[in-house]
């Protein structure tokens, strides 16, 4: 901790019963970490709850006692803050450890969050609900607003945390490294004013804009949110919306997965679409991506560019894909060792075409295994298990990761890097990756000319 007069001041027997004091206020848990401290055997820190810098007292009324490995990692100077940071970590840590991408999902999980639905109805121009469920059993009433461009209607209302949910159709994205500035920010009573938006799903009340702001407020105690809630929305629009601010309007950082993650999911409501319009069977697809093309002529280029991604999409997420677990989605922390962007501009680039809209019937030959698309999903994704079993799995060391490797290396600072972790991280980088996966495709092409097997050079797959 910074310098206190008042601790410089004490004798160590005042210091011992001061630690003693603080101990038993804190029932024997560390300020923290909320974890038990045993004074036998653990070292300990007291320290300003509220920073002096930031009009703290120093006197006991401000001190807590923390673990010292818990004070010396604190990711800020202000306990109270960096307590609620510690237990953010410990949502993140434990969905990742799952390999799920941390998201509001588990921060509502792990308060109380996702239980209950939402029961409501519409009265003229009012929508009227009551959280009977939580306890709450008071008959509400919010106006229905209605957007003059969009015709959207929406109301807005204070939901309980019971209440919520994430929406990870709409938004797929999970947390990134700038909810901690945000935390802090809203701490210091200075809070972002957009409101967080959310749609009525399955009597869900779903949050699919501003999870970060739904995140900083629940991690600081909030027990219940402010919503714009959209009722009975065009869920196409929403999406188009969504991936639209994130990719061609740059309103929000979106990273590339999630907007392939997202082109996935207008593709599936542009089949829908088409099936709903042509009187076809949900199951019924008998029709071509080029007919996809044809029918939608206004958004030809999307179209093209949703078909495409949906691949992407579907051979990255594949449960399948071993060279999943090493790819970092979200731009997060330095454990994982190959960036999407890379896996992308490289591998992917390398081996889907781009151009490539498909004439046949979307379900030319399924029942033979041999559907151009799938075959092309299938043995993508054994080309990167193989990948990863020769590179990557019980080699490339996560706790180690990707921070400083080189530096280092130079510095001789190198003791804990194996070679094998080293030729993983050093394959992985974009420039590398770009050079062996032109080599890939050479030997591919190789293996079919020397079988005597005609091959179309644009898909190899």
């Amino acid at each position: 901790m910074g310098n206190s007069k008042y601790l410089d001041g004490l004798s160590q027997d005042e210091r011992n019963a001061l630690v003693k004091q603080l101990w038993n206020i804190q029932n024997h848990k560390c300020f923290i970490c909320g974890e038990e401290i045993d004074l036998d055997i653990q070292t300990t820190n007291i320290d300003h709850i509220k920073p002096l810098a930031n009009g703290g007292k120093d006197e006991p009324v401000n001190f807590a006692i923390t673990h010292e490995h818990c004070n010396k990692s604190k990711q800020d100077a202000d306990l109270e803050v960096a307590k609620r940071l510690y237990a953010l970590e410990k949502i993140i840590n434990v969905a990742e450890q799952s390999h799920e991408t941390p998201s509001l999902k588990h921060v509502l999980l792990a308060n109380g969050g996702s239980k209950y639905l939402f029961k409501y109805k519409i009265e003229e121009n009012q929508i009227v609900y009551s959280f009977d469920d939580n306890g709450d059993t008071v008959i509400r009433k919010s106006e229905v607003f209605t957007d003059v461009l969009s015709g959207e209607k929406t109301a807005f209302i204070n939901v309980p945390l019971a209440y919520l949910y994430h929406d990870e159709v709409v938004n797929p994205r999970g947390i990134n490294s700038s909810i901690r500035l945000l935390i802090k920010e809203f701490y210091k009573s200075n809070p972002q004013l957009h409101l967080s938006l959310a749609r009525i799903e399955d009597e869900k009340i779903k949050i699919f804009d501003g999870q970060h702001k739904a995140v900083a407020q629940i991690v600081l105690g909030v027990k219940s949110i402010v919503v714009r809630l959209f009722i009975n929305p065009d869920l196409d629009r929403l999406i188009e919306t969504n991936t639209n601010a994130g990719s061609k309007l740059k309103q929000i950082a979106f990273d590339k997965a999630i907007v392939r993650q997202l082109h996935d999911t207008l593709y599936s409501e542009r089949l829908r679409k088409y099936q709903q319009d042509h009187f076809l069977d949900e199951d019924d697809f008998s029709f071509s991506e080029q007919n996809l093309v044809d029918y939608f002529k206004g958004e030809r280029g999307n179209i093209k560019l949703y078909i495409i991604n949906s691949q992407k999409n579907a051979i990255t997420r594949s449960p399948d894909n071993k060279l999943q677990s090493y790819i970092n989605f979200e731009g997060r922390g330095n454990a994982l060792p190959l960036s999407y962007s890379t896996f992308e501009k490289t591998f992917l680039a390398a081996f889907v075409n781009p151009k490539t809209i498909l004439q046949t019937p979307i379900n030319y030959r399924v029942d033979e295994g041999m559907n151009p698309r799938v075959l092309e999903k299938d043995q993508l994704i054994k080309l990167c298990n193989i990948l990863a079993e020769e590179i990557l799995i019980g080699k490339y060391d996560t706790e180690i990761g990707t921070y400083r490797i080189e530096n280092n290396i130079s510095d001789g600072r190198d003791s804990s890097i194996t070679d094998d972790h080293l030729i993983a991280y050093r394959l992985c980088k974009e420039e590398i990756m770009y050079n062996w996966v032109q080599y890939l495709r050479l030997l591919i092409k190789n293996h079919f000319a020397f079988a005597g097997t005609m091959y179309n050079e644009d898909n190899l797959f």
